[in-house]
């Protein structure tokens, strides 16, 4: 699952929605939305992120965080360290063969230690989405 579909989810169950009714709602498949809410199909389009918001009527900060979310939920992700250091390209392989064995309380804390580092340029990342 991704942060998105997470959101997503919570926010139709919240509602009382079922998925069938609202794929129909916004003219997309239940397939479709079903696999954005269990992360097989990666980021929505703005424009499906900006109809989701207003079906469920959200807006400003809470439109920029699922906007953010969106952003954040690329299912499939490879990391590109070239030009980083030895230790960073370990830290980007050890997390990809290890990330499933983590429990919540371990990711929540990787989670704050990178919350706890300034970005050193805007808008330039690192990771890309790996194409199947």
């Amino acid at each position: 699952m991704t942060p998105f579909g997470e959101r997503v989810r919570s926010l139709r169950d919240a509602k009382g929605v079922t998925l069938k009714q609202m794929a129909t709602d916004l003219s997309i498949s239940s397939a479709y939305l079903s696999a954005l809410e269990h992360g097989k199909r990666g980021q929505p389009s703005p424009q499906l992120v900006r109809q989701i918001c207003a079906y469920f009527g959200i807006i400003w900060d809470e439109a920029e965080e699922l906007e953010r979310l969106a952003d954040l939920s690329h299912p499939r992700v490879t990391v590109d360290t070239a030009g980083l250091s030895a230790k960073a390209t370990e830290l980007a392989n050890r997390l990809s063969e290890r990330i499933g064995d983590l429990d919540e309380e371990r990711i929540d804390a990787i989670l704050a230690i990178l919350d706890a580092v300034p970005p050193k340029k805007a808008g330039r990342r690192r990771v890309g989405v790996r194409r199947r």
